[in-house]
């Protein structure tokens, strides 16, 4: 029985394990394992909202080993640390209790085909400062650390009082930093209603800050623009054009040497494979520590290694690779699953032809615009309000479907909204 490894449970990496568990794990004619650095899957593009406390990790988060009994697959706890491509085997770090305890050995994991869907972490590019003053959303684990001193921040501003203000810098103007932006104003409003009469989106400022000459470079400029806008509407003061050369303890130094003031910092300016990618010889990489890969799919040069995900470079027809997004996730995984299943029957593998769906931000409760693309028409449509955010919510319920099916996804969606009636709005602890 073949062992197929999946190395990573974000969206491409659930949505494939769950495929591959239900097609062969469940007739036992493979024996598939995940393996990620997490217990808890949560969606990558609401990382913001858990930063926020918009969403409880852990009412909203999908635990895995809960989701591999359903699913007939194997979840493993562990970091990965090297993959020996002669051996055929994962080797993951010891885990460690608090106290620095080894609860487990280093382990290896053997395989016989193996998908790499590490996903990526934020890239600070060597800048001095930013790795011990600045905040970053890889991880629910991030993303929890910042929404409590974010918490710890707007107590202080409620009990100063008076003129006082919390300063929030966010360095990186792609669809993380956008979204957040709107999300700090979001919540500063709400706390009104829990225990901080004297809190609204007036006590807070933010600065959202892009080193290029726009904010949302990957998206069109239509919609660039537009998010600007009300961006700038509500209150974020939007600075393009501006690099960050040394973060310090209380705030941002710029290359035309201005001092940007922040009780808060988050940096979510790039992002790059994660490090220990680009230190494995057996594979071709990209500066940024992503696996270059054949139009199958496949790491160049190892029949049996499959790459997805923002880890993966693939190149297009025009010359550049495939955008780290959610929905490339999620058509890659499709296609891995394809190819392992006409690898199993001997037939031809299909190539990676990335489709464009179009591009969607959402601004909070204030906005949501974007575009969509492909089958619907010829070109694109731009489309904002109620629309906008119609569409952007399908984009998490067709995630949801894919790693839960039909008929458990709707059970999910409706108990999250009676949640929303029942529950605080925020996390307050």
């Amino acid at each position: 029985m073949k062992r197929i490894v999946v190395l990573g449970g974000g969206a491409g990496g659930l949505e494939l394990v769950t495929q591959l568990g239900n097609g062969y794990g469940k007739r036992k004619h493979a024996d598939i394992t995940l393996i990620d650095k997490s217990q808890t899957h949560i969606w990558k593009p609401l990382l913001h909202e858990v930063a926020t406390g918009s969403i409880d990790i852990n009412t909203d988060g999908i635990n895995y080993r809960a989701h591999s009994a359903k699913h007939h697959y194997t979840f493993q706890l562990g970091t990965a640390y090297d993959i020996d491509t002669e051996e055929k085997v994962v080797r993951l770090k010891a885990i460690l209790d608090e106290k620095g305890k080894e609860v487990l050995p280093p382990r290896k994991v053997p395989y016989d085909i193996l998908v790499l869907a590490v996903g990526s972490v934020s890239n600070d590019f060597g800048t001095p400062g930013v790795s011990d003053n600045c905040f970053f959303l890889d991880s629910h684990r991030q993303a929890e650390r910042f929404q409590q001193a974010l918490l710890t921040q707007f107590l202080r501003v409620h009990q100063q009082g008076g003129d006082s203000k919390l300063r929030i810098a966010i360095v990186g103007g792609g669809a993380t930093g956008v979204e957040l932006s709107a999300e700090l104003f979001h919540v500063a409003h709400l706390l009104k209603a829990y225990g901080m009469p004297e809190m609204s989106a007036d006590k807070v400022k933010v600065e959202l800050i892009e080193a290029g000459p726009r904010i949302l470079p990957a998206l069109p400029e239509r919609i660039a623009n537009n998010a600007k806008k009300e961006l700038e509407k509500i209150g974020v003061k939007v600075r393009e054009s501006t690099r960050i050369t040394e973060a310090t303890l209380d705030g941002l130094k710029t290359a035309d040497e201005q001092y940007i003031e922040a009780d808060l910092m988050i940096w979510a300016a790039g992002v790059k494979g994660p490090d220990f990618m680009g230190q494995i010889e057996a594979f071709s990489t990209t500066r940024n520590n992503q696996v270059l890969v054949e139009q199958t799919l496949r790491a160049k040069g190892h029949e049996n290694i499959y790459v997805l995900g923002d880890c993966c470079a693939c190149e297009q027809a025009n010359g550049s690779l495939v955008p780290p997004r959610a929905q490339s996730a999620h058509q890659m995984a499709s296609l891995v699953y394809q190819n392992i299943t006409a690898d199993f029957r001997n037939e031809p593998l299909k190539e990676y032809v990335y489709k464009d769906y179009g591009s969607l931000v959402n601004l909070s409760s204030y906005s949501t615009v974007g575009s969509l693309m492909g089958n619907l028409m010829k070109g694109s449509m731009f489309i904002e309000g109620r629309l906008a955010r119609f569409v952007y919510i399908s984009l998490y319920r067709l995630h949801l479907i894919a790693i839960h099916g039909w008929v458990k996804a709707m059970v999910i969606l409706a108990a999250q909204r009676i949640g929303k009636v029942v529950k605080p709005k925020l996390k307050l602890h």
